[in-house]
């Protein structure tokens, strides 16, 4: 049965929890969802590959289930596409929720016609080899940000996050307290109020 509090915290969104959790854990903003209209969160899957070879994004597939994020550091090379649709389509077939990739991809409008959330450094059509090792369930580095297996994964149009598993429940709740004080915030701008008021800032002299 599927994990209720990332349902809770896609429903927030990745600026509200990244706000409310302290301003920690965003990813680098390079990193951005083929589709913008993608939202998802999960719990974390990593995967660590070698420039320009794939066979570990394979590997760490089968250790990925219904609902999880994929998450792999290609170390930022862009110069080769080690998914494509192929894989997007294994990745369905397994439940995944989204992959998010520091590093490129292929087959780029097959994956957003397909509707699975893929957030990635680029795109490139150049291939890729399947024969350097990588590493599976091992912390990694993602657009700057540590991510360590059963982290929690949060991106959308704005940007991803990472909350570490620990602090997953008080990430929800710091958020969704932001929440209901921007709505109320929200509905005194609608009865007049200015933003100066609600945030006790000065008029300029």
């Amino acid at each position: 049965m599927p994990d209720p509090r990332y349902t809770a915290l896609a429903a927030l969104g990745a600026a509200t929890v990244y706000e409310a959790n302290g301003q920690r854990g965003a990813i680098d903003p390079a990193i951005k969802p083929l589709d913008p209209t993608s939202r998802v969160a999960g719990r974390a899957v990593t995967v660590r590959l070698e420039p320009a070879d794939n066979w570990f994004i394979h590997v760490g597939l089968l250790h990925a289930g219904p609902g999880d994020v994929l998450v792999v550091d290609a170390g930022g090379y862009v110069e080769a596409g080690p998914w494509g649709d192929v894989l997007t389509l294994a990745a369905q077939q397994r439940g995944l929720a989204a992959l998010v990739i520091d590093g490129a991809v292929r087959d780029s409008q097959d994956i957003v016609a397909a509707g699975f959330p893929v957030f990635t450094r680029g795109v490139c059509i150049r291939k890729t080899t399947k024969v350097q090792r990588g590493d599976v369930d091992i912390p990694v580095t993602i657009g700057g940000q540590l991510v360590r297996p059963g982290d929690a994964i949060l991106g959308d149009a704005d940007g991803l996050v990472v909350v570490p598993a620990a602090e997953l429940d008080q990430a929800i709740a710091s958020g969704q307290e932001r929440e209901r004080k921007e709505n109320e915030m929200r509905r005194r701008i609608l009865e007049g109020a200015t933003t100066l008021d609600l945030l006790g800032l000065p008029q300029p002299s």
